[in-house]
C-alpha cells in the first residue's frame, strides 16, 4: 500500500486532471465579464503565472536535450528512458504549478536534509531520486506530501514583501519564474558555468549551486541538501569535497571533443506538425508514436516558422543519441520535410546537405552512417506536356469524415507516364563514387528491410501481389521470392500520388498540363533477366489489379486507392514499404505496418519513439544501419539490394538481439519460404 499522500488525488485522472484550473479560469471570465477588466483578477494571473511555469520547465528541457547545444557539457552522458519520462510526466503539473512558490535556504535545507531520513526516504522523497539521469522536469518530481510541505515554506519571500506593503505583481512573477529557472538549471544536467567564473570571484562558491554539484547529490544522497546557496552545507558540514574539483573537470572538457558516435541515422521530418514530435521539442510526446493531437493545430504556424529558417539557414544537426552494447548512436536531421524531396529544384540543395553531413561523419570518425526515408530515394523529373486528370480521393469515393480528413493530403493523378532520368543519390551510390576514400561507410538498410517484411509472409504462401516492383525494394524481394519458388504477381505501373502535405478544399475535376516517361516494361524485363533462368517463370506481369482477386498475399510498394483495395479478397494481408503508407480501408483485411525492428532490453537512454512507431522500434533501415556497426563491416550498403546478403543480414540482426514487429513469424525468411 503507498504511503499517504504520496500521490496526488488527482494523478488517474489523466488529462483530465487539468480541469483543477478551471476555478481559475471561471473566476477569471467572471472578473473580466463583471469588471471589463481581467488585469486584476488574481485567477488570471494564477493561469499566466502557471503557464509561464511550464514554459521555462519546456525552454530547460529543450536546451539540455537538443545535443549540438549541449553534447560537451553533459555530466552524466546518458539519455532519458521511456520509464523515467513516464514517471516525471506523471508527477502532477497541476500540483508544482499552482503549490509551487519560493522558499527560503535554510527551511529547505533543512526539510531536504529531514526527507533523507530512512523512513522518510524510502516512502516519500526516493521517488525524486529514481531518475537516473537529472532532467529540467526532474526538479517537480516528488510526492503530493512534498509539495504540500513546501507551500508554507517557498511561500515566505513573496508574502513576507507583501504583508509589509512592499508587494507587487512583478515581484509575485519575478521571484516564483526565476526560482524555477535556477531549479531547471540545476536539474538540467549540462554545465553551464565556466570554472574561470569560480576562480576569479571565489565567493560564488559559496552563493552559487551548478548543475553538477546537484548531480553529486543525487549520486551521493549524503550530501549537497542546498537549494541554491551551497553556504548551507558548508555550515551543515555537508558539502561534498569533489564538488568544485568535479565540475572544473567537466567545465574544461567542455572544450574538448565528444565521444565520436559509431552510427549515424540521417533522418528528415516527415511534414511541419511531424516537427514538434521531436525529442528536443515535447519529450513526453516524442515518447508516444506520432497522432494528431490538439495543441499541435495552435503551434503549426510556430512549426511552419520552424520549417522556412530550416529551409533557409539550417544544416544538419544532432537530435538524440542512445547506445547499444557500448556502441554509441546519434540521429542527424536533415532540415527539410518531406514536400521538398519531391520539388526538383530542391533535390541538388537535399543532396548538398546530405554531403555535408556524411563529410562531417567522415571527419569526426563514424564508422557507419545510414539513410533513412527520403534521404536515399530516387527522385523524379517533371515534365509539364500533357492533359492529367486530378481529383480528390473522397471526391471520387465518397469517403467517410475520418478518411477524408486523412486522405484530402493526397492528389491522385492517373494515366502518368514517368521518365526515371534523374536521381536523388541512388541510395547513397553518388556519394560513394564522389568520394571513394571514405572512411565512413554509407548504409541504406534496405536489405535488413526486405528480409524484415520477408519475415512477416506465413511459410505457406505460394502466391504474391507486388506492386512497386521495380524499385529497389521491390526488385530485391522479386528475386528472393521468385528464387524459394513463389509465384509473383508483377503490376506494372500506371499511376503516380505526388504528396501536396496541405489540405486541399476543393478539386473537382481540375487538369494539370504534364507528360512523363515509363520504363516499367522495360525495367521488369530487366529484373526477370536477373532471376535464375529456371525461376524466372515465377515472375508473371499483369497490367490489372483485378488479376490479384484471388490472391491473398499484396506486397505494397507504392500508394493505392480504395477502389484498387477493394478488389483484394477477402482476409488479404497487405505487406507494404509503400511511402506513404496505404491507408487502411478494408476491415476485412490484415494490414501490417512499415518494416521494423525492436531494440534489445539492454539499451542505453533511448525515450523516443520515431514518428508512427510504438516504445522501443526502429526503422528496419536504422536497425540496419545499427547491425552494420555492430558487426564491424567495412563495406558500403548503396545503390541496389544484394538479394545474396538478405539472410546474412537477418542473421546478423537477431544475433544482436534485435527481433522483428511482425506477429506472423520471426525465423531466417528463407526458411519461411524454402518449400519448393
Amino acid at each position: 500500500m503507498a504511503a499517504p499522500l504520496s500521490t496526488s488525488p488527482w494523478e488517474k485522472l489523466g488529462s483530465l486532471k487539468y480541469l483543477v484550473y478551471s476555478p481559475f479560469f471561471v473566476q477569471a471570465v467572471g472578473q473580466w465579464m463583471l469588471v471589463g477588466s481581467i488585469l486584476e483578477s488574481w485567477g488570471f494571473h494564477i493561469l499566466l503565472l502557471c503557464a509561464l511555469r511550464g514554459l521555462v520547465h519546456q525552454l530547460w528541457t529543450s536546451f539540455c536535450i537538443i545535443p549540438c547545444l549541449s553534447l560537451r557539457r553533459r555530466i552524466i552522458l546518458r539519455g532519458a528512458d521511456f520509464e523515467q519520462i513516464d514517471r516525471e510526466w506523471n508527477w502532477g503539473f497541476v500540483i508544482a504549478t499552482i503549490f509551487h512558490v519560493i522558499c527560503s535556504e535554510p527551511l529547505y535545507y533543512v526539510l531536504h536534509r529531514i526527507m533523507h531520513g530512512d523512513h522518510l526516504f524510502k516512502r516519500y522523497h526516493s521517488r525524486h531520486h529514481s531518475s537516473p539521469v537529472p532532467q529540467p522536469f526532474t526538479a517537480e518530481h516528488a510526492t503530493f506530501l512534498e509539495h504540500l510541505l513546501l507551500i508554507p515554506i517557498i511561500a515566505i519571500p513573496v508574502v513576507v514583501p507583501s504583508l509589509m506593503g512592499n508587494g507587487s505583481i512583478a515581484l509575485v512573477y519575478g521571484y516564483v519564474l526565476g526560482f524555477d529557472f535556477l531549479r531547471c538549471m540545476v536539474h538540467s544536467n549540462i554545465e553551464v558555468f565556466s570554472h574561470r567564473i569560480f576562480e576569479a570571484f571565489p565567493v560564488l562558491r559559496f552563493l552559487l549551486v551548478t548543475p553538477t554539484y546537484y548531480n553529486l547529490h543525487h549520486a551521493d544522497t549524503t550530501s549537497n541538501f542546498c537549494l541554491f546557496m551551497p553556504l548551507f552545507d558548508i555550515l551543515g558540514n555537508t558539502l561534498n569535497s569533489n564538488s568544485w574539483d568535479l565540475q572544473k573537470k567537466i567545465s574544461l572538457n567542455a572544450g574538448k571533443n565528444p565521444r565520436v558516435p559509431d552510427l549515424v541515422f540521417l533522418i528528415h521530418p516527415v511534414d511541419v506538425s511531424a516537427t514538434l514530435h521531436g525529442p528536443f521539442m515535447f519529450r513526453s510526446f516524442a515518447s508516444i508514436p506520432y497522432s494528431i493531437k490538439w495543441f499541435i493545430y495552435p503551434l503549426w504556424p510556430a512549426a511552419f516558422s520552424l520549417v522556412l529558417m530550416g529551409w533557409a539557414w539550417a544544416k544538419p544537426f544532432i537530435a538524440c543519441f542512445y547506445e547499444l552494447r557500448g556502441k554509441l548512436q546519434h540521429t542527424w536531421v536533415i532540415p527539410r520535410i518531406g514536400y521538398q524531396y519531391f520539388l526538383p529544384s530542391e533535390s541538388k540543395g537535399i543532396n548538398r546537405l546530405i554531403e555535408r553531413a556524411i563529410l562531417d561523419a567522415d571527419r569526426l570518425g563514424v564508422k557507419v552512417m545510414a539513410l533513412a526515408s527520403l534521404n536515399k530515394i530516387n527522385m523524379l523529373e517533371w515534365l509539364v506536356v500533357a492533359r492529367i486528370k486530378v481529383q480528390l480521393l473522397h471526391s471520387e469515393l465518397g469517403l467517410n469524415t475520418r478518411h477524408r480528413i486523412t486522405c484530402c493530403t493526397w492528389v491522385v493523378v492517373d494515366h502518368v507516364n514517368v521518365k526515371w532520368n534523374e536521381q536523388l543519390n541512388g541510395g547513397g551510390a553518388l556519394f560513394v563514387e564522389r568520394h571513394p576514400n571514405l572512411r565512413v561507410r554509407i548504409v541504406h538498410g534496405n536489405t535488413l528491410t526486405a528480409a524484415a517484411l520477408l519475415n512477416g509472409i506465413p511459410e505457406n504462401v505460394r502466391e504474391v501481389f507486388l506492386t512497386g516492383a521495380t524499385s529497389k525494394l521491390g526488385r530485391a524481394i522479386a528475386l528472393y521470392l521468385c528464387r524459394r519458388r513463389v509465384r509473383v504477381l508483377y503490376q506494372r505501373s500506371c499511376a503516380l500520388f505526388i504528396s501536396t502535405f496541405v489540405v486541399v478544399s476543393v478539386f473537382g475535376h481540375d487538369t494539370l498540363n504534364l507528360q512523363m516517361f515509363t520504363l516499367s516494361g522495360e525495367r521488369f524485363r530487366k529484373i526477370q533477366a536477373q532471376a535464375p533462368v529456371d525461376c524466372q517463370k515465377y515472375l508473371v506481369q499483369v497490367t490489372r489489379y483485378e488479376a490479384a482477386k484471388n490472391c491473398k498475399t499484396w506486397i505494397v510498394g507504392k500508394w493505392m486507392t480504395p477502389r484498387e483495395q477493394d478488389l483484394a479478397p477477402t482476409g488479404t494481408h497487405f505487406h507494404q514499404f509503400a511511402v506513404p503508407p496505404i491507408s487502411e480501408f478494408r476491415h476485412d483485411c490484415i494490414y501490417a505496418g512499415y518494416a521494423a525492428m525492436r531494440l534489445p532490453e539492454d539499451v542505453q537512454g533511448f525515450g523516443y519513439c520515431e514518428y508512427m512507431l510504438e516504445r522501443g522500434v526502429i526503422y528496419a533501415c536504422h536497425a540496419g544501419g545499427l547491425v552494420h556497426a555492430l558487426e564491424g563491416w567495412t563495406h558500403h550498403e548503396v545503390g541496389a539490394i544484394d538479394v545474396d546478403q538478405i539472410d546474412v543480414v537477418w542473421k546478423a540482426a537477431l544475433k544482436h538481439g534485435l527481433r522483428p514487429t511482425t506477429k506472423s513469424y520471426t525465423q531466417q525468411p528463407s526458411v519461411l519460404l524454402d518449400k519448393s
